[in-house]
């Protein structure tokens, strides 16, 4: 099966008519915009169609934007040194900073309509966009003067989105050095670090060193990178009026911090059982002060898991089936379509993604895969993500935009499908390895995610007094990983750099882009549960559930599935699902 995907369905080539004709009509709209918000918004007369044209217009023009931006950035993830789309990239991020004040004034001008509760309850055309207008009127009272606010957008193309281009550069086209079976060779980033679930102990521990000694080599440019964009961060959050940078990515998730307090909680509370699981792997391979990063992913047990491609196609098709045909027939088109570029090459980005296309109505997704059951599972995941994009079709635009937390869902949920569906027809020793893998995602999620968070925030903190060099980084990266794990882990063999390969630290837009994960996982857990309880009529309620995820708070989305997310005891009914787990591979080790 071809593991390259196909960005024809977008554009043929950044030469071709459709192209050109679509990035002209896209650069005279963004002036048509300005221009009408600027004669349009001085006052409330004609409130309601000025809603309306302002919707509609918006929205048509983020179908085309989109579509034109996610061909360049879909090539540049698999082409890093493409020249034209990166600087196809950079004229549209510095053409759409030039509605940054257009957008202003329409927030700023919701504000003045007194009215404005009568005027979308009449209007059939408003009232679908009712949460879209509802959050704008919020973000409204963090908002600068419209100079100010187009400065700063203006600047951030120059500023954290050129640092975060640099770091994704530096980190796709960095070349591992390594020496296999005698022979000296230099292997992109993402094939060194898959060989983390490698089943030969020595070049799992080979790629780690490998892998520390390759980052020395841009260490000091990529910590540029992140006190670049979080220096930026800070003095934007600032300026309009945020406590925080957490307060500011909490609200932009649609949700309050009672819920993200009360997963935390939940999560730092669980921290012991993950520690015994790390423990007894260790003890299993023959450790005995913990286990050694470099071995967290390592495969456990006698157990073939290995995939082809075609293989991990049909038995996570297969998989998918026993939940809903809708979900199979998505993955299989997926599949069949070249929807996915699975195959790991030099110059393109390490890690997995999806990006869904509303303006074609497809996904595209990126992994690099490399057999394992590990990376099968990766596959189902992005398809979920795929999925959720696939319930939102029918939504307009702007209402299909959904916040982090909520995002992971739809994928973790997949993936535990596929996980469950192998464990039911596994031998002794695939369950072993199967549920020992299992674990290790969760703790990556509780566990990685938790060290993650404390890291991030400790950033932002010392960033506030100046930047911080890579010994800096490497020791908050270090200690938050000893409060995370614990004696879990061997505090002499931890990974200081985990800062540096991460993408996530690096976009300006979406900070602390860690707990979203928690909270995918913990809340697809408890739905999995009633799935369980409920079955297929199950199906139809989640299907709703992802339906509305782009225009509702993530309390509300959550209270279609009747769960209350504010209450402690949610999360830990989910995080006893895993302690189970934990248990039962404790006593069949």
């Amino acid at each position: 099966m071809n593991q390259r995907w196909s960005l024809d369905e977008l554009y043929k080539s950044f030469e071709s008519k459709e192209f050109k004709k679509d990035y002209e009509k896209c650069i005279k709209d963004i002036e048509r915009i300005k221009e009408w918000a600027e004669s349009n918004f001085k006052d409330s007369s004609d409130a309601a169609h000025k809603m309306r044209r302002y919707i509609k217009t918006i929205n048509e023009f983020y179908m085309l934007y989109s579509r034109l931006y996610s061909y360049a950035q879909l090539t540049v993830s698999v082409e890093a040194r493409n020249e034209k789309a990166l600087k196809v990239i950079d004229c549209l991020e510095e053409k759409a900073a030039e509605l940054t004040k257009p957008e202003v004034s329409f927030q700023k001008w919701l504000g003045t309509i007194s009215n404005i509760n009568e005027i979308i309850a009449s209007d059939s055309c408003l009232k679908k966009f009712e949460f879209f207008f509802r959050e704008n009127l919020e973000k409204s009272k963090y908002l600068l003067s419209d100079k100010e606010e187009a400065l700063i957008s203006k600047m951030k193309t120059t500023g954290s989105a050129a640092w975060e281009k640099l770091q994704g550069l530096l980190t796709s086209t960095l070349l591992v050095e390594i020496t296999l079976d005698g022979e000296d060779k230099k292997l992109p980033l993402p094939i060194i670090r898959n060989m983390a679930y490698n089943k030969d102990a020595e070049l799992r521990k080979k790629a780690y060193e490998a892998e520390l000694k390759a980052y020395q080599k841009i260490d000091e440019s990529v910590a540029a990178c992140l006190n670049g964009i979080k220096g930026e961060v800070i003095t934007v959050s600032r300026m309009k009026g945020y406590k925080s940078p957490l307060e500011k990515t909490v609200l932009d998730s649609r949700m309050d911090l009672e819920t993200l307090y009360a997963m935390i909680a939940a999560m730092r509370e669980s921290l012991p059982d993950f520690h015994r699981y790390f423990r007894k792997k260790a003890e299993l391979m023959g450790y005995k002060n913990g286990l050694p990063f470099y071995e967290m992913f390592a495969p456990m047990g006698d157990a073939d898991m290995q995939f082809s491609y075609k293989e991990a196609r049909d038995y996570i098709v297969a998989s998918f089936r026993t939940f809903s045909d809708k979900l199979a027939d998505y993955a299989a088109h997926a599949f069949d379509n070249r929807w996915i570029d699975a195959e790991p090459r030099e110059g393109k980005r390490g890690g997995a993604f999806c990006e869904n296309l509303h303006s074609i109505g497809e996904s595209r997704i990126l992994t690099n895969f490399d057999g394992s059951f590990s990376n099968m599972t990766t596959l189902a995941h992005e398809l979920g993500h795929g999925y959720h994009g696939a319930c939102l079709m029918k939504e307009e635009y702007l209402n299909s935009d959904y916040p982090m937390p909520i995002a992971e869902t739809a994928s973790i949920f997949c993936e535990t499908i596929v996980k469950e569906a192998a464990l039911k027809t596994a031998n002794k020793e695939e369950a072993f390895s199967m549920l020992e893998n299992d674990i290790s995602d969760s703790a990556q999620v509780i566990v990685d995610i938790y060290s993650r968070f404390i890291f991030e925030s400790e950033v932002f903190k010392r960033r506030e007094s100046g930047s911080l060099s890579v010994n800096e980084l490497k020791e908050i990266m270090l200690d938050a990983q000893k409060e995370a794990y614990g004696n879990g882990l061997d505090p002499d063999f931890l990974h200081p750099y985990m800062w540096l390969c991460k993408p996530h630290y690096y976009s300006a837009d979406y900070n602390f882009y860690n707990f979203p994960y928690a909270f995918g996982l913990l809340f697809s857990k408890g739905l999995y549960a009633e799935y369980l309880k409920k079955g297929k009529e199950f199906t139809a309620e989640y299907d709703r559930m992802l339906s509305v995820t782009g225009k509702m708070s993530i309390e509300d989305v959550v209270k279609v599935m009747n769960i209350d997310v504010h209450d402690p005891g949610f999360w830990r009914s989910s995080l006893e699902l895993i302690e189970k787990d934990i248990d039962r591979f404790i006593k069949l080790g």
